[in-house]
């Protein structure tokens, strides 16, 4: 009868040496146990043979299984106190905001605003152009003046030139962020005013200056030359603005260059704060994030990753865990079946030693019968009587 070879039991890498004697090993072990199980005639054979092979796995394979199943336990243990944890830090988010109106002078910044309409972007837009002209145009006059001052650093290096006159954005700049600085409402109106009315006057005064000065600019080369008299002398027309500095510089001159720089400045940064009131108007209301909510979603996210990880780990230890207790399953069964074969195989031998002997002692009863049926002798005095006669063969007649 060709028995199979059960399960291997080897699970380590030194077993494979011995792969090729360890089942031919094993299935007699388990047969002879079987056998004699068989033979002792008891009534628990079957589970005397499944407590048995289990027995022999779990002296292979006991202190992994237990291993697996400790590792399962911590897992689930881990996973639960985190789902529990994640579920309370859901519950808190669940109170708070995501965004927060910011506060703003005290009072927070949650009240709607109207919608932007068309005056209003067309003021918004004009005096942005405005600032632009007002300052490009105010670089530009300066550094030329400077150019064609005669001044040997100007003369020499132009690039000078503009970069002084940058102190005109950065003046209106500066004037503009002052405005900002300002808390009270009533000190930005007033700041606000003084700025709007520096900037007019100033624009008065450039007027005035140049009012004054346009007859003398429009004048030809040749009406200046036929004025020129050698006994010419200093009239009052040429006294006061038209009188030069010790360094040779007209006031009037030096009245349209500051008369111009203020009022650029103070026009500029006065336009700053009138498209500052409009943007305010119209803005959308200003929302924060919400440290609470934000300190809660990083520990919520922090305690999914840590689940996900452990729902990994548990799923491979009860991998682990049912790997081992199918092959417990498996090799409990294939001792089972190995006990029914044989048992299966030794009821055969019985029946066939059963049919046997009925036809032995079938022979034996159609000899006897055969004896019984020979017929009598005439006398014992008959020489025939002594002398040995044939047993008769099955079948055959006297």
């Amino acid at each position: 009868m060709n028995i199979p070879h059960p399960p291997s039991l080897a699970s380590s890498p030194s077993s494979a040496s011995s792969s090729q004697t360890s089942p031919a090993i094993a299935s007699a072990i388990h047969l002879e146990f079987i056998r004699t199980v068989i033979d002792s005639g008891e009534d628990d054979a079957a589970s005397r043979i499944e407590d048995f092979h289990q027995a022999l796995f779990l002296n292979q394979h006991g202190k992994d299984l237990e291993r697996f199943r400790l590792a399962r336990q911590t897992h689930e243990e881990r996973l639960a106190a985190l789902e529990h944890r994640l579920r309370q830090t859901r519950d808190r988010l669940v109170d708070q905001q995501k965004f927060l109106p910011s506060v703003e002078n005290g009072i927070p910044d949650d009240r709607p605003t109207a919608p932007w309409n068309l005056w209003d972007r067309t003021m918004f837009a004009s005096a942005a152009l405005a600032i632009l002209a007002l300052l490009a145009f105010g670089v530009l006059n300066i550094s030329f003046n400077l150019l064609e001052s005669g001044i040997a650093t100007f003369t020499t290096n132009p690039w000078r030139a503009y970069l002084w006159t940058a102190l005109l954005p950065v003046g209106a700049l500066a004037v503009k962020v002052g405005w900002d600085f300002l808390r009270s409402p009533a000190l930005r109106d007033t700041y606000l005013w003084a700025c709007l009315a520096a900037g007019v006057l100033a624009v008065f005064a450039w007027i005035a200056a140049y009012a004054t000065a346009y007859p003398t600019l429009s004048q030809s080369a040749s009406e200046r030359i036929d004025q020129l008299s050698v006994f010419s002398d200093a009239s009052p027309e040429t006294s006061g603005f038209w009188d030069a500095t010790h360094h040779g510089i007209k006031r009037i001159d030096m009245l349209l260059v500051a008369a111009q720089a203020v009022a650029e400045i103070c026009l500029s940064a006065a336009l700053g704060m009138y498209m500052t009131q409009l943007y305010n108007r119209h803005r959308p209301v200003r929302l924060a994030p919400n440290p609470s909510f934000v300190q809660f979603d990083q520990h919520r996210q922090q305690l999914e990753l840590e689940v996900e990880r452990e729902r990994n780990a548990l799923a491979s230890a009860r991998g682990d865990q049912g790997r081992l207790e199918h092959q417990l399953s498996v090799f409990v069964a294939y001792a089972r079946s190995l006990y029914q074969r044989e048992l299966a195989a030794r009821k055969d031998r019985i029946q066939q030693k059963r049919a046997l002997i009925e036809d032995m002692a079938e022979q034996l009863r159609s000899r006897l019968e055969a004896i019984d049926r020979l017929p009598d002798l005439p006398g014992p005095s008959d020489a025939l009587t002594d002398a040995p006669r044939p047993f008769p063969q099955p079948g055959q007649t006297s």
